[in-house]
């Protein structure tokens, strides 16, 4: 490798391939080109990536991510999902050989089969990635859920989304999704990107968020199907109390009403309560209480 070639991620060598390329951004699958190296090697520092660990990167856009974790990880394995952006990786990543690129639809993969088919059986596998705005919760939730259970997720996300995540009870952002991520993963906000760091900018500051799988002890939900549906219908209308949107669930009768009311006064939750007062601790026992009647 010359020693004098600059990085995909500066400025110069970016706007050059996307000339190169006759590239434009694509709005419909959220891209944006992540052009600034300090922040690029922050997300790689987060992660503690090690020379024996695999990394899986999500919409590689022309390669400046990979680029730095290929510096430092065993092998990358990089999803695309725009057929325009093949060639153009294939190029701009030509000297690494610890690079696959997959030209598919993470939403659309088996990622323990995966793991299997590749033989990463029994390897740390952590996935590094700078997401899409507009799909950022749904591939977020599809790793989370994943029957390969990842240890760490580095992902780049929208400013807004990532305080979401990272809410705790009585925050405003605080609720459902606050819950999906925080009864799996210990959540942080690594730093706050602005938009002048990548091409073209966006109109909302990103934010690198750390997610680390909590230990399995941790997670004890005994009815994760059940638990799920009661924080759904818990923050269904958010502005309206607990009691109101437990009603709306179960059913508006004296006697669920009596049932709720019982439950909350285990649980130590006020009559009166909103969901985002919820601790997921609460939450987690008003489940218990709910499926014992």
């Amino acid at each position: 490798m010359t020693q004098n070639r600059l990085s995909i991620a500066d400025p110069i060598r970016t706007n050059d391939i996307l000339r190169k390329y006759k590239l434009r951004a694509k709005k419909s699958l959220g891209q944006n080109f992540l052009t600034n190296e300090k922040v690029l090697d922050a997300i790689v520092d987060a992660s503690g990536l090690k020379s024996d660990e695999i990394a899986i990167e999500i919409g590689p856009g022309i390669g400046a991510l990979t680029e730095k974790l290929a510096q430092v990880a065993e092998h990358v394995y990089a999803f695309e999902i725009d057929d325009k952006l093949i060639p153009v990786l294939a190029d701009t990543l030509q000297y690494y050989d610890n690079i696959d690129v997959i030209n598919q639809d993470i939403l659309k993969v088996d990622l323990d089969e995966f793991v299997k088919d590749n033989n990463l059986e029994g390897k740390t596998i952590k996935v590094v990635a700078n997401l899409p705005y507009y799909i950022t919760t749904p591939i977020m939730l599809n790793l989370i859920e994943s029957d390969y259970p990842f240890q760490t997720l580095v992902l780049m996300m929208q400013k807004e989304v990532a305080e979401r995540i990272t809410a705790n009870p009585g925050h405003r952002e605080y609720g459902s999704l606050s819950i999906a991520v925080q009864t799996q993963m210990n959540a942080r906000i690594d730093r706050i990107v602005g938009s002048k760091s990548f091409i073209p900018r966006p109109k909302v500051d990103s934010a690198v968020a750390v997610l680390d799988r909590l230990p399995k002890e941790q997670i004890d939900i005994e009815d994760p199907e059940f638990f799920n549906k009661l924080i759904r219908s818990a923050f269904m209308q958010k502005r309206k109390s607990l009691m109101n949107n437990m009603l709306n669930w179960l059913g508006r009768t004296d006697e669920n009403r009596e049932k709720i009311k019982k439950v909350f006064e285990k649980c130590g939750v006020a009559e009166n309560a909103r969901g985002e007062q919820v601790s997921i601790a609460q939450f987690k026992q008003m489940a218990v209480e709910f499926s014992k009647n």
